[in-house]
């Protein structure tokens, strides 16, 4: 059982198996991403009340499940736009009282929908409410839907949500009338469409980590950067360099967390023959030290993808052009 708080307020995180809030009102799928749909999918367990027939209110879960069934079935490991930490923020910032991550395992997977509703709802989770999207499945070999789930749990009095489709044509009408959804997001950050995926999202798409040492080269060339290490399970957008904005702890009294602008560099650094993914981040007007903190890095704009130029001296002008690119667009 975790209590990850932030600012007093928290978000437990259990497995069904361990001591959990009861009873509740769910909010059901898989949330990588925590985006503009799934918001939609939760907000109906936020709103839950005390009913006249039972006097204890029901505690806002959502439940989803670990490992990513993805991961589970194919055997590779799955890049997530939310690790655990950043999916707790993100519902903390919600209202969302509890996280239940459900065991994807080949048990769970051998569940028919009537197993499902009895054995993980209402045994275990002592479900008063329910919220899905229209597109959810459940049980083995997905074969329950929504409207399967809406029929099975209303034997037991409970009542389902089937929350419709969010789409891109919600949120700007200009836009396709493309499903809001998780792998539209890796597509956009894949491509560097920031703008969209931070659209479908609802909030810039971020990285956050602890700043390590590196091997300095950036402070050589005028250009210091703090290297950021990123949980494993981290989806990273597409190489190249972006603007950025970053939010850096305040050790003041206030506690107020600082904002600064800046440019980012994702890649392998080809031009000193560098082999592994780094993200590198230069701030904009900034001298402290920052090793040893966690920095939490909001992408704005993507600038142009990575390169190798013929000598450091070329990358350093280049670094230079990016930052002038950065500046003027937060000018903008």
């Amino acid at each position: 059982m975790l209590n990850l708080s932030q600012n007093g307020c928290s978000v437990r995180v259990a497995s069904a198996t361990e001591e959990l809030l009861t009873p509740t009102a769910v909010a059901l799928g898989k949330f990588d991403g925590v985006h503009l749909g799934h918001q939609k999918v939760i907000q109906p367990v936020l709103q839950s009340a005390w009913s006249e027939e039972n006097s204890v209110r029901p505690y806002s879960t959502v439940v989803t499940f670990d490992p990513h069934p993805q991961e589970f079935f194919t055997g590779l490991p799955r890049d997530l736009l939310t690790p655990l930490d950043e999916k707790v923020a993100q519902l903390r910032s919600l209202g969302v009282e509890q996280l239940v991550l459900l065991p994807f395992d080949r048990e769970l997977s051998a569940l028919s929908p009537e197993e499902f509703v009895d054995k993980i709802l209402v045994q275990q989770l002592q479900c008063q409410q329910i919220s899905v999207g229209q597109d959810f499945c459940f049980g083995k070999k997905r074969m329950g839907t929504a409207q399967d789930l809406q029929a099975l749990a209303a034997k037991y009095n409970i009542p389902v949500t089937i929350v419709p489709i969010k789409t891109d044509t919600d949120i700007l009408p200009a836009t396709d009338d493309a499903r809001i959804s998780t792998s539209l997001i890796r597509e956009s950050l894949e491509v560097g469409d920031i703008s969209k995926a931070n659209r479908l999202l609802g909030r810039p798409y971020s990285l956050t980590g602890e700043v390590v040492t590196g091997e300095k080269l950036g402070r050589t060339i005028g250009f210091p950067t703090a290297n950021i290490q990123l949980p494993k399970d981290k989806f990273l957008p597409r190489h190249g360099v972006y603007a950025i904005e970053a939010i850096l702890p305040n050790e003041t009294p206030d506690k107020s967390p600082i904002q600064q602008f800046g440019v980012m560099n994702i890649g392998n650094r080809p031009t000193v023959n560098g082999i592994d993914t780094r993200v590198e981040v230069h701030l904009l007007d900034w001298s402290g030290d920052l090793y040893g903190k966690n920095l939490l890095v909001q992408l704005v704009k993507f600038l142009r993808p990575e390169q190798k130029f013929t000598s450091v001296e070329a990358l350093k002008n280049q670094i230079q052009l990016d930052c002038t690119a950065a500046q003027g667009f937060f000018n903008s």
